[in-house]
């Protein structure tokens, strides 16, 4: 207080108030805030009851805090209260601030972090607990599902979007405050340099979700009562990559928008009880199915019931660009349903195309999904088509036909079929190299290729085309739960209408990716 004369310094002066309490119990009466950092117990109970209504109380004291919340939560309800512990909610962590902080800092060259820097750090971890929660938090939380309250004023340290929120603002809040020797010129190009140093996927994907944002599509979430379906939904349409649709009950989807946090006025909900299109798909099903055991009753029931059907009629009749679906549904059964209304692109073939990415190496895997014991006849036409595919998202394909054996060492039905396949590549006219069939080490490992000095491929393949489904499938399968290894997909290719089936299980970015996946594919249909 000021006129107190033991223990005064400049650094206390300067925070000195005119008051007339003169102990820490008579200064919290009817105070709204109280900022600690100094000792366990030295808040009481009868402290925090005589504070102001709504008092937030940020007991930091470590390892035990000044009041622990059971204590607060003792006297009254309506505190909010952050700690430095990891076990209580809000916890105020300086992994939080210090590192991100700095990254802005050094990436312009500040010469020194003053005020304007730090407070942007603080507004944008503000604004950032706003926003919806990633599965990896909720994960790293067991499965809590974390929203803006009371409980969560404060972001977690192991929000992975942390890098890409506080560095950015306090950049630009030391070029604003002139202390930047280094300004950067684009902001956007900087901050998608940050996001891929956590995401890998994003890195490769960037020129991609780009497009999309030049060329916004509108895009149907077939699931949309499903909470994570809502959230990338909201995700989608908040990234910029175009208009998503819930299928779903309005009444619903809407209550679920509102207990999350959102306006349900944000998302466009359509049912097939009230679409006004709907007798167009009984007609449009009705004449594909007509002559392959269905009668117009089943196809009206189909478009009624089944949203993957309604969603996929949605596409193939132009009132939207692009579906996702599957986190409720096994692949098979959600692949069924789009395949009852969405033919393949003409001249192609339908397959999944899994693409990992481990150790700075991006290695597309064909085919994942669909086709159980390719002939050579696919096994080629898929090669052609995964090679276009990797050649879109910036690689230059090197195509690998594999199989257990290395050139010629095998007589199996498997190994035949590859060789068949190589043989009618040899027959077409292609600009990327290939070669088969090899083991999967051969084809990766370029000393063991040294072996055989006539292979076609100038390099490790990073195109594999599998001998059958349940090798590719268990083999990307295997490499994502061992961990180490990123995966994407696997992505649905060759529809004539884009459509994408994600695995049951798949996280809120896994949805959103998928579907700017397949707006990308709209464009470019």
């Amino acid at each position: 207080y000021r006129g107190r004369e033991e223990g005064m310094n400049q650094w206390k002066s300067a925070h000195a108030a005119e008051t007339d309490a003169r102990t820490l119990e008579e200064a919290m009466v009817d105070c709204d805030v109280f900022f600690g950092l100094s000792v366990a117990g030295a808040v009481t109970r009868k402290m925090v009851a005589s504070m102001a209504d709504n008092p937030v109380i940020f007991a930091m004291a470590n390892p035990d805090p000044e009041i622990t919340p059971e204590e607060i939560a003792e006297v009254r309800s309506d505190a909010i209260v952050a700690t430095g512990r990891s076990d209580y909610a809000n916890q105020v962590n300086n992994v939080l601030g210090f590192p991100y902080i700095f990254r802005g800092a050094l990436d312009v060259r500040a010469t020194t972090i003053n005020e304007q820097m730090k407070i942007a750090a603080a507004e944008a971890l503000a604004d950032l607990a706003r926003e919806d929660v990633p599965d990896e938090v909720a994960r790293a939380y067991r499965g809590t599902r974390l929203q803006f309250g009371p409980e969560y004023i404060i972001p977690t340290p192991f929000d992975p979007r942390l890098i890409s929120a506080i560095p950015p603002a306090v950049a630009e809040a030391a070029m604003a405050s002139g202390v930047a020797r280094k300004p950067i010129v684009d902001m956007e190009s900087y901050i998608n340099e940050l996001r891929a140093r956590l995401d890998p996927t994003f890195g490769v994907l960037q020129l991609i979700f780009d497009e999309v944002r030049a060329n916004p599509k509108r895009v149907v979430f077939a699931e949309g009562e499903e909470e994570k379906v809502i959230r990338a939904a909201l995700a989608f349409k908040q990234e910029g990559y175009g208009t998503p649709v819930l299928i779903g009950y309005p009444e619903r989807v809407q209550e679920m928008i509102r207990e999350m946090g959102h306006d349900p006025d944000e998302l466009e909900i359509v049912s097939a009880r009230d679409f006004d299109n709907r007798e167009t798909y009984y007609d449009f099903l009705y004449a594909r199915w007509q002559r392959r055991g269905l009668l117009y009753r089943d196809c009206q029931r189909l478009v009624n019931t089944d949203r993957n059907v309604f969603a996929a009629c949605m596409v193939a009749n132009g009132d939207a660009d692009a579906m996702v679906t599957g986190i409720t549904r096994r692949f098979s059964f959600a692949y069924e349903d789009v395949r009852r209304v969405i033919d393949p692109r003409h001249g192609q073939r339908v397959f999944g195309l899994t693409m990992l990415l481990s150790r700075g190496r991006t290695v597309f895997i064909a085919d994942t999904t669909v086709h159980e014991l390719p002939t050579s006849v696919e096994l080629a036409d898929i090669a052609i088509q995964a090679a276009a595919m990797a050649r879109q998202m910036g690689h230059e394909p090197r195509v690998g036909l594999v199989s257990y054996s290395t050139f010629g060492n095998s007589t199996h039905v498997t190994s035949d079929n590859i060789r068949g396949a190589v043989s009618l590549l040899d027959s077409r006219e292609l600009d990327f190299e290939y070669d088969g069939e090899m083991s999967v080490d051969v084809a990766l490992n370029p000393e063991l290729m040294e072996l055989y000095p006539f292979s076609r491929l100038s390099g490790p393949a990073n195109v594999l085309i599998m001998p059958g489904l349940q090798s590719a499938n268990i083999a990307a399968k295997l490499l994502q739960s061992l961990g180490g290894a990123t995966v994407l997909g696997p992505l649905l290719v060759g529809l004539a209408h884009p459509a994408q089936v994600v695995p049951i299980g798949s996280s809120v970015s896994d949805l959103v990716s998928a579907a700017a996946l397949a707006a990308y594919d709209a464009g470019k249909n």
